[in-house]
């Protein structure tokens, strides 16, 4: 990767990507391609489990932006990663996804009614079935991770797993989480919130990328421009979803929207104002394509979800 000719920086106009061309029918293909997963990993056994099943497809199938699992296969396409592969990784975050969704729903948590527009988990059956699907899910993850279809090569494998381990942990995606309730008994700053994000949000968005560098047998000290995609990438995301639990209509979002105001949280939205923060997502969206300016068109699509991280309504 860093052998190649440097290309010169890309104008606003390259950097924008025609998103209504390309980015809808590739986000239309990996959704249909992950229920196809989910559904054929989820059959319900003719047994008392048959409940957890059903509350796992639920939560699983059907919904949802799938932005992790299309990070992933667009990131591994810079790498001729075969697409198979690179689906099973994107499963896997799905399932650590889903299962961080259906625990952050229930009622010692953020007590919401409505996810994908659809009822949560513990509102479609109870919170005991909830936990254990989110558990099972996320025992899901690794398990799918471990199976040699995913990568012929045990440390590749091995490798794969202990990443998505720590960006699912205390040192990422949970322990954002543990902030995250915190954050309602204390005032944060700016320098605060990004790093509660970082590790709420960023750390998933950063595996799908180093994932595709895992897979692709990329070393480590040739990552270094993906990860900065990942960062500004993960932020500019979460900026948007706060401008969306702010302005934007449950209808479109799919989930309660204005949480955060009615617990007087503070994000980027209630520190900078709207139209502030609508401008850093799209300078972060800016310096995320400008990670990329190394690769050619084979880097258009994670060029158009940096747009979209940004931009999007829903």
């Amino acid at each position: 990767m860093d052998s190649q000719a440097v290309r010169p920086p890309l104008t606003a106009i390259e950097a924008r990507v025609d998103v209504s061309a390309s980015l809808p029918l590739s986000m239309g293909q990996i959704g249909d391609d992950i229920d196809r997963l989910f559904d054929a990993l989820l059959s319900a056994p003719p047994d008392s489990r048959a409940r957890l099943y059903e509350a796992m497809r639920h939560a699983a199938i059907g919904g949802g932006k799938r932005l992790r699992p299309l990070l992933v296969v667009a990131a591994c396409g810079l790498f001729n990663v075969d697409r198979d592969r690179a689906l099973r990784v994107g499963l896997a975050v799905e399932c650590i996804h889903v299962y961080s969704l259906i625990h952050d729903d229930l009622p010692c948590m953020d007590d919401d009614d409505l996810r994908r527009g659809k009822p949560t988990v513990h509102r479609a059956f109870d919170e005991a079935t909830a936990i254990l699907a989110g558990d099972s899910l996320h025992a899901l993850a690794f398990e799918v991770l471990a199976d040699g279809a995913t990568h012929e090569d045990p440390s590749v494998r091995a490798e794969l797993i202990a990443e998505l381990a720590r960006a699912a942990g205390p040192s990422g995606m949970a322990g954002g989480q543990m902030m995250d309730l915190m954050a309602e008994e204390a005032t944060l700053d700016i320098a605060s919130i990004t790093r509660l994000q970082q590790l709420k949000t960023g750390a998933l968005i950063g595996f799908c990328l180093e994932a595709a560098a895992i897979m692709g047998r990329i070393p480590a000290d040739g990552r270094t421009r993906l990860r900065g995609f990942a960062r500004d990438l993960g932020l500019a995301f979460q900026i948007a979803d706060d401008l969306l639990d702010a302005e934007g209509e449950e209808a479109k979002t799919g989930k309660r929207v204005g949480k955060d105001g009615v617990r007087g949280k503070e994000t980027f939205v209630s520190l900078v104002g709207p139209d502030r923060a609508r401008q850093q997502a799209d300078l972060l969206a800016m310096q995320a394509v400008e990670h990329l300016q190394h690769f050619g068109p084979e880097a258009d699509l994670l060029r158009a979800i940096a747009r979209f991280a940004a931009e999007r309504d829903h």
